[in-house]
């Protein structure tokens, strides 16, 4: 069995969104990395009327880190803030058709760079929220917090 599937390598050696938009005015950027892989992910989202209407990602770090990226990116476009607010790490694992145990962390990123995306649109634009859901959710017993 190979250690990555096809979709993982596809999205490492074809990554989807790559790049930032500039439209600070309409868009949300998160940022969050990992001390113990030395992964950094930077998640862009341009928002009108509540849609994510444009994804963009730059991400530092191995080929699962820069894969869970692209598939987030292609997971929440076109979705309301509240729906890309429930993309779950699990889901982007499963979209990617799996992951190593070990790299499962990567996809944790993902998770949070949409949030911490989501939580800077938000506080840009005055938009009140529940703090409880912008929680970090590192939860993998392979990262350290």
């Amino acid at each position: 069995m190979a250690l990555y599937s096809d979709k993982v390598m596809d999205h490492f050696q074809n990554p989807r969104n790559v790049g930032k938009i500039e439209d600070a005015q309409n868009v949300g950027i998160g940022e969050v990395g990992n001390a113990k892989c030395g992964d950094i992910m930077k998640m862009y989202l341009k928002v009108e009327d509540g849609i994510v209407t444009d994804c963009k990602f730059n991400t530092f770090g191995c080929g699962s880190a820069i894969a869970t990226s692209s598939m987030a990116t292609e997971l929440i476009m076109g979705k309301s803030l509240d729906e890309a607010m429930e993309l779950s790490n699990k889901a982007v694992v499963e979209a990617l058709d799996g992951l190593p145990t070990h790299k499962i962390h990567c996809s944790v990123l993902a998770e949070e760079a949409v949030k911490a995306a989501v939580k800077d649109y938000y506080d840009k634009n005055g938009i009140a929220y529940d703090p409880e859901k912008f929680a970090q959710v590192h939860d993998c017993e392979h990262c350290a917090d």
